[in-house]
């Protein structure tokens, strides 16, 4: 059975006046019907360009420039704009850190839900708005009868992330990316909505790729985590797994910088230095500067290693062996 989402050896490129710069550079994961892939990394990683990259959204001069996109089994890379757009929305759909990215601001909410409706599916005025209706109150927005007909700038901006996250939900897509959608919002308003897409992801069989920093909202939404660094996953494996034992320094890192794993009083940890640039990465493993545990081994490149069932790797000291 082929997997919902299968993306191999991803490497989207920017070519910039000052050289090419490797955002994505050859990545490999999958996603099946009903799981939740946690896609986590610091800011600069490559985790919103991968995102971006699914869906056919990078542009120029960014490009992709190797790898597959598998949907069900059909390379999508390769298809036609048109293809894609009908794609894109109804089958997949992305929702975006900033709402106003998905909102038009001088349209009422109807209209927009309604054209999106429209768009994919062939219903009448009322249908089209019954169903706007229902993703309304699916992500918990009271009287979503009465707020259809207001505009993006009379909702808060964690409500308009609500809406965002509706229009994403219209179609019952197949696939949602999500790119720290929750990021903005308070931390009540964060749980409900992640309680509403793990709902969904289980009941409908949505595959949802959940693009964050945040190793909290990952420990509790996803079943799997990749981890990324400058434009790599270094390490993939179950949450469970990578969160009680990280095997990648980078990993250990990430977890040991969150505050309620460090003593009361003790002073955070943290990892010394800064994400590289990714036009002029040093050769071999991108971590290996701000590692502990380098050698002159880590300047060649890590392969990629299947340490336990289930989790990949890729480092030359990993932290501890897995269970």
């Amino acid at each position: 059975m082929s997997h919902t989402l299968t993306v191999e050896g991803l490497a989207t490129h920017f070519h910039t006046r000052a050289g090419v710069v490797k955002a994505v550079d050859g990545v490999s994961f999958h996603v099946d019907r009903g799981e939740v892939l946690g896609l986590v990394g610091e800011s600069g990683s490559g985790k919103t360009v991968t995102g971006f990259s699914l869906i056919g959204l990078v542009e120029p001069p960014g490009r992709i420039a190797a790898g597959r996109i598998l949907f069900h089994g059909q390379d999508i890379t390769a298809l036609p704009e048109e293809e894609l757009r009908q794609l894109r929305g109804n089958r997949i759909a992305m929702i975006f850190q900033d709402p106003m990215m998905t909102l038009n601001p001088v349209l009422r909410i109807d209209t927009q839900m309604m054209e999106t409706v429209h768009a994919h599916a062939k219903v009448s005025n009322a249908e089209a708005r019954a169903r706007s209706r229902d993703a309304l109150g699916m992500v918990g927005i009271p009287s979503p009868e009465e707020r259809l007909s207001a505009y993006p700038h009379q909702f808060s901006g964690g409500m308009r992330q609500r809406v965002a996250i509706a229009i994403a939900l219209l179609h019952r897509p197949e696939l949602i990316i999500a790119d720290e959608p929750t990021t903005a919002l308070d931390v009540t308003i964060q749980a409900q909505i992640l309680a509403e897409v793990q709902k969904l992801a289980r009941e409908h069989g949505t595959a949802l790729i959940w693009i964050t920093h945040d190793l909290s909202v990952v420990a509790g939404l996803a079943d799997r985590i990749a981890v990324m660094y400058a434009g790599r996953i270094v390490e993939t494996g179950a949450v469970v797994d990578v969160l009680d034992a990280p095997m990648h320094p980078y990993t250990a890192g990430l977890i040991g910088s969150v505050p309620s794993r460090n003593k009361r009083g003790t002073r955070l940890r943290q990892i010394p230095g800064m994400t590289p640039q990714l036009i002029n990465l040093p050769a071999g493993c991108a971590f290996r500067t701000r590692c502990a545990s380098a050698t002159a081994e880590c300047e060649a490149d890590p392969p990629e290693t299947q340490p336990a069932p289930g989790r990949a790797l890729r480092c030359f000291h990993p932290q501890a062996e897995a269970s």
